[in-house]
């Protein structure tokens, strides 16, 4: 079975093509030489996630699948969520930038609870279907680790002593947001195959 990942990012492309297995071949947008930059313009993680993978499926007739993470965190009304990547503002994604702007906004706050949720859409035979995944947990108050990306550094998953950026790719990959709903995705997928 093959299927398209609506990303060129080669750390998710090789979490995903990990936790699927060697039953299903996994094709980056660079694969089916797809080289437009997918507009996202939802407000919402699920609605951004479907935005991409109707493109790939509109544009190139593949199955497909896409995914759409966000940092939520509770004293701040679940900010910066969907705007996660581009918090801070600027040009690209400044993981620098959104931590400390992040960190700026929780100076004093004690309730530091936050989560990461991750929103997947998959067009399967013409047919959407979406999945998430969730991890609890709370923003440190200064960073701390350098492995991972984004907020890592700054988020500390429940029943760790450490941040995303300390606990190393291969824990994070196993606890992740992500890797929950790419494995809700894994267990639908054997069961249409």
């Amino acid at each position: 079975m093959k299927l398209v990942f609506a990303t060129n990012n080669k750390n998710k492309l090789s979490e995903i093509r990990d936790i699927l297995g060697k039953d299903i071949e996994v094709l980056s947008l660079s694969d089916i030489n797809c080289n437009v930059d997918i507009p996202e313009t939802s407000n919402t993680l699920e609605g951004n996630a479907m935005q991409k993978a109707e493109y790939i499926f509109e544009h190139y007739g593949m199955d497909v699948f896409s995914d759409d993470t966000g940092l939520e965190v509770e004293a701040l009304n679940g900010e910066p969520g969907v705007y996660s990547a581009r918090y801070a503002g600027g040009k690209g994604h400044d993981s620098e930038a959104n931590m400390q702007k992040l960190l700026k906004k929780l100076t004093g706050v004690s309730n530091r609870k936050a989560r990461f949720r991750t929103s997947i859409a998959l067009i399967l035979n013409g047919e959407k279907f979406s999945f998430e995944g969730l991890v609890n947990g709370e923003i440190l108050k200064e960073k701390s680790g350098t492995a991972g990306f984004g907020y890592d550094p700054i988020f500390k998953p429940d029943g760790y002593d450490k941040s995303f950026a300390e606990l190393g790719i291969e824990i994070k990959n196993k606890i992740s947001h992500r890797a929950n709903a790419i494995k809700k995705l894994s267990e639908f997928l054997k069961t249409k195959y």
